[in-house]
């Protein structure tokens, strides 16, 4: 027999290890598991289990988080229920902070796009950014779930998280479950603790919580002894009522709120050189009808430009229907603050 020339099996041998190659790569998972890994974060559950339901599009804010280094917040893009974008609309800046923001931000909204949920994993050397992004990021999928009216635990049931309301000691967020335009269950996610506070929210906190379901609004007595733990309670209580959906069965807005049509909406705060802004609007037909602010920059000269500022943004609002207004001339920082948390009830809105 003729012996194969060294030529032929060396083309031989090459064509099977590119035919192997070849069948290797065919077999590839569809999805890399380190490309999730490289952005910070884990591996995608499985079906995504907890991504928002509904059908929900569009943009949606989370509540600003107070970290050691500063605010956190997250925006989401949905469409069809699911999250293809995630941005920090607000992250701690400033010295070492803004290396630190520009280097974990994008891989926490890789990972919270791969996630579909708020379980991502912390980015090293980002401990207090990486815990402030995914409670921001649980709030704002909160607020998605409840626009599309996504069902917790009944057929109707809609669970709502308020805004953090601060006091004096310590942050008060809370959370209902809503069915059949009734409160059916409100719990304090976030209470004053620690020394005398630890007393004082075990006794006045279910107190409240009772209050709000027998209620069914936030026009609830505050408890004694516990006055800036109730006020607190009132207002987030009030802040996750307005994020209800109009006509989406939410519970009353404290003694009713206009035609069927209407929604009332508080925006996050804004945090300014001067003090919070917070904006509320009401929207019907698509249009806004009313615009408030329920906190703007106070004491001082900060009064007298509050009073002169705050009703023309209010009016400007309403003319405009969006937050592309002008700023008031002297109310610079103010301005910008009303047209961020004006942004951010738009998005809560869907407008």
């Amino acid at each position: 027999m003729r012996k194969s020339h060294p030529v032929r099996r060396a083309v031989l041998a090459g064509a099977a290890t590119v035919s192997g190659i070849v069948l290797l790569l065919s077999m590839k998972p569809a999805s890399d598991p380190g490309g999730a890994q490289a952005a910070g974060g884990q591996v995608p559950p499985a079906a995504a289990g907890q991504a928002p339901q509904g059908g929900v599009n569009g943009a949606v804010t989370g509540d600003a988080q107070q970290t050691q280094y500063g605010p956190v917040q997250v925006r989401l893009t949905m469409s069809g229920g699911k999250i293809t974008q995630a941005e920090a609309v607000q992250a701690p800046k400033g010295g070492r902070s803004d290396q630190i923001t520009a280097s974990s931000v994008p891989r926490l909204n890789q990972a919270a796009v791969a996630a579909q949920t708020a379980e991502i994993d912390a980015v090293s050397g980002a401990t207090y950014t990486s815990a402030g992004y995914k409670k921001s990021l649980q709030s704002a999928l909160d607020k998605a779930k409840a626009a599309g009216g996504a069902a917790q635990g009944s057929g109707n049931a809609q669970t709502l998280t308020g805004d953090v309301a601060q006091t004096q000691y310590g942050p008060v967020q809370v959370r209902v479950t809503v069915a059949g335009g009734k409160i059916t269950k409100a719990e304090a996610v976030q209470a004053p603790k620690g020394g005398r506070s630890d007393q004082i929210t075990s006794s006045s906190v279910p107190r409240l919580n009772q209050a709000a379901v027998t209620a069914g609004n936030a026009q609830i007595d505050a408890v004694s002894g516990a006055t800036y733990t109730s006020a607190g309670y009132k207002k987030s209580l009030q802040s996750a009522l307005d994020k209800a959906p109009a006509g989406g069965g939410g519970a009353a807005q404290g003694s009713g709120a206009g035609s069927a049509q209407a929604k009332t909406v508080t925006g996050t705060a804004s945090q300014t050189q001067y003090g919070p802004v917070q904006v509320r609007i009401t929207v019907a037909g698509g249009k806004i009808t009313k615009a408030e602010a329920v906190q703007a920059p106070k004491g001082g000269r900060s009064d007298q430009i509050t009073s002169s500022s705050v009703p023309r943004l209010n009016q400007a609002a309403v003319a405009a229907g969006n937050a592309q207004i002008d700023a008031v001339s002297g109310a610079t920082y103010t301005s910008a603050g009303y047209k961020k948390s004006l942004q951010s009830a738009l998005d809560q809105a869907g407008g």
